[in-house]
């Protein structure tokens, strides 16, 4: 058996652990699905101002997470530091096509620069370099330009020095780290193993007023030790700028392996007129309709002011207005919740031992899945989502 004081000593984040090596180089194999929404109608929307018709398409699927941790320093106070390489490698076995498939969406540029500048002197100009350009307000682009980014005609003929003509939903991604992040090793508390200490050398994020501004738990790729049903799982993703939480919603059974499924609950993305604590996540009064909106979360805050926002995939537990305003979308709790598969044992029989040398973040299977959305005016203009899930490496897994 594997139990008591020797698994406290592995799981802590400590270099010739077995955490450590999992927590350096990830045990799992991560991956990324996307699904955009391809607008069917585009005539009826740039000539007659119809509502765009989408069509859901996807998977692509692309890994990610696969670069050690980089910068890694121990801190003090049972802390260990680290950057977070970004990098997406494209899986054509695990999609419906090729990074090069055609969709017509939203020109994000086009879209997003007048929200940025609203002044009616702005926009005057805006428009005329938007004509120069020959721009509209749907395109067609690839998979790959719609997610890591191109060269728009628009923005390329803009100017304005420092502008950068590259747009993309994701754009900058690969190339970049994310952080530091400073979390605590459990050396001097086991159940503060993997915590968030502070990330980009701060408690909080500049975003938010209050205490939707504060990071919160773990970043989402492991836990503590010891999860226990009644427990609140808190991990923040900077993703969506903002920390969030699962609650524990039954068992399920992984090869023989028990696992506690925790959600993320409605109540996460609820207006503040039924969650009062949501209150410093309504920003703007307008759009929000007076912080009555529920199930979507504006992060323009921390998207240069882009008017992008958050949600659940298909508008999942959204206010019915939003889903009366979009035609193609199919919510439903199986397909669109995000949900954590936990191992929360503390003591592994002999037949997992070699599961628990090569796995033992107290993490074994995440399926989140957020999606991002464009509104302008009350009118969703651009959808996408993605999945994150985790494959273990261990044999007893596959």
């Amino acid at each position: 058996m594997v139990g008591g004081e020797e698994f406290k000593n592995e799981a802590v984040i400590v270099n010739g652990t077995a955490a450590f090596q999992n927590w350096l180089v990830p045990g799992s194999s991560v991956y990324r699905e996307f699904w955009i929404f391809h607008v069917l109608n585009p005539s009826e929307v740039i000539d007659e101002g119809a509502q765009p018709k989408f069509e859901q398409r996807g998977p692509y699927t692309y890994r990610v997470r696969y670069l050690p941790k980089e910068n890694v320093t121990e801190g003090e106070n049972g802390t260990i530091s680290y950057m977070l390489p970004n990098a997406a490698n494209f899986e054509p076995n695990m999609s419906v096509g090729t990074e090069n498939d055609n969709m017509t969406v939203l020109n994000l540029a086009v879209v997003a620069v007048p929200a940025v500048f609203p002044s009616g002197f702005m926009q005057s100009i805006i428009n005329t370099w938007i004509k120069s350009s020959n721009s509209a307000i749907l395109q067609n682009r690839t998979v790959k330009e719609i997610l890591w980014g191109y060269k728009d005609p628009f923005l390329d003929g803009v100017p304005f020095p420092g502008v950068n003509p590259t747009v993309g939903v994701f754009y900058p991604y690969n190339g970049t780290s994310d952080g530091p992040y400073s979390v605590y090793t459990g050396t001097e508390d086991i159940t503060k193993t993997a915590v968030i200490e502070s990330y980009k050398n701060k408690r909080t994020l500049s975003y938010w007023p209050g205490h939707c501004d504060m990071v919160n738990g773990t970043d989402g790729a492991s836990f503590p030790p010891f999860v226990k049903k009644n427990q609140v799982l808190r991990f923040f993703s900077s993703d969506i700028c903002r920390s969030i939480y699962g609650v524990f919603h039954g068992k399920q059974v992984v090869k023989g392996i028990t696992l506690y499924r925790f959600i993320v609950p409605r109540e996460a993305f609820a207006s503040p007129t039924e969650v009062g604590d949501n209150y410093c996540f309504c920003t703007d009064q307008e759009i929000s309709e007076n912080c009555t909106l529920a199930g979507v979360l504006d992060i323009s805050a921390c998207k240069a002011k882009r008017p992008v926002y958050i949600s659940l995939p298909h508008f999942l537990h959204a206010s019915e207005s939003i889903l009366h305003n979009v035609e193609g979308l199919s919510p439903n709790e199986k397909e669109h919740e995000t949900y954590l598969d936990i191992e929360p044992s503390a003591v592994i029989g002999d037949e997992k031992a070699e599961m628990f040398r090569t796995k033992i973040s107290g993490r074994l299977q995440l399926l989140s899945t957020l999606q991002m959305a464009l509104i302008i005016g009350g009118s969703v203009l651009f959808l996408a989502f993605m999945g994150s899930y985790f494959i273990c490496r261990s044999k007893k897994l596959k």
